[in-house]
């Protein structure tokens, strides 16, 4: 038996797919499966801020309409790239257990280890909005600079010199073996980071029950219930990478916390509440948070995001 896998192509998403692989072949003998590489939106567009180009499914578009093709059988995301409703025809077949879902601050050479430690003015590297936000809302005194490109290429314009520091994800600086650049590693309850982050999930064609018997070996329960409360947050909301929100639940047995916030694009308004509850209610949870933050005013500051971000849409669609 052999299985079509699709992926990205840049060095992450090659080593989540390698992962996704061995785990299946070694819980299935005899099977086989075959990498495929794909190109998204996201990976040909790497001068324009992502918040410009649109925010759904810059990085999974082209692969769910391959699986959606049968082109491939499967293919891998990192979960905080899937947006929170799923094509029709496809659904999330297992979702891995999560590394550490926390951001790092990961400072350019001769410059502060800590984030709290950088000089007014200090350049730091982000495509987020959500850590733009964050940044600037702890330090309205930087200066808070657009950075595009896969791991490698961020890490290279920070030695280049282009950045004082950049801000990533800890997942993916342990995957690629690069967390002795850290600094400082950023976390709750100072920093939130973006839903799903350090989850990755195999997506798969509703109805077909092969694949979906294959890669149910992978699914870890308790990092499903998590991330569908933060994608429950996150989809009452109804926001993406136009929109600076952040969330993270922790699962201990049969119960969930879930911390999440709202933020103005420039940091100065920052909406912050939690909840807790049975993490078989995770969903239900996530829409409570989200509709506390809307009635606390989020609603006023998701507008004003989306005002803000329209404007500064380009007028032709991207490619």
């Amino acid at each position: 038996m052999a299985l079509r896998l699709g992926t990205r192509g840049s060095a992450l998403a090659l080593w989540q797919a390698r992962h996704v692989k061995e785990r299946l072949e070694a819980a299935h003998p005899g099977l086989l499966v075959d990498i495929v590489i794909l190109h998204t939106t996201g990976d040909r567009i790497t001068d324009v801020p992502l918040a410009k180009i649109g925010d759904k499914g810059l990085f999974t578009k082209e692969l769910d309409r391959a699986l959606d093709s049968g082109q491939v059988d499967l293919c891998v995301h990192s979960l905080k790239d899937v947006p929170t409703r799923m094509p029709d025809g496809l659904a999330l077949g297992a979702i891995l257990e999560r590394e550490d879902p926390r951001d790092a601050y990961v400072p350019g050479q001769g410059s502060a280890p800590r984030l709290a430690d950088l000089p007014p003015g200090a350049r730091v590297g982000t495509s987020s909005l959500r850590r733009r936000a964050q940044l600037l809302h702890a330090r309205p005194d930087l200066q808070v600079l657009d950075l595009r490109g896969n791991l490698d290429t961020r890490l290279a314009r920070l030695a280049d010199g282009a950045f004082d520091a950049v801000i990533l994800a800890l997942a993916g600086l342990r995957r690629l073996g690069h967390e002795d650049a850290v600094g400082e590693v950023l976390g709750p309850p100072d920093w939130l980071p973006a839903v799903g982050q350090g989850a990755l999930a195999v997506a798969i064609r509703e109805g077909d029950a092969a694949t979906a018997g294959f890669v149910a070996v992978l699914d870890h329960p308790p990092t499903r219930a998590a991330v569908a409360a933060e994608r429950a947050f996150l989809r009452t909301l109804e926001g993406g990478c136009q929109i600076p929100i952040g969330a993270i639940a922790d699962v201990a047995g049969d119960s969930l916390a879930l911390d999440g916030f709202v933020a103005s694009l420039d940091g100065r308004e920052y909406l912050r509440s939690s909840i807790a509850g049975p993490a078989a209610e995770g969903s239900r949870l996530g829409r409570r948070l989200a509709e506390t933050l809307l009635a606390d005013g989020a609603h006023r500051v998701l507008a004003e995001v989306r005002r803000l971000s329209a404007a500064q849409l380009p007028h032709a669609s991207a490619p």
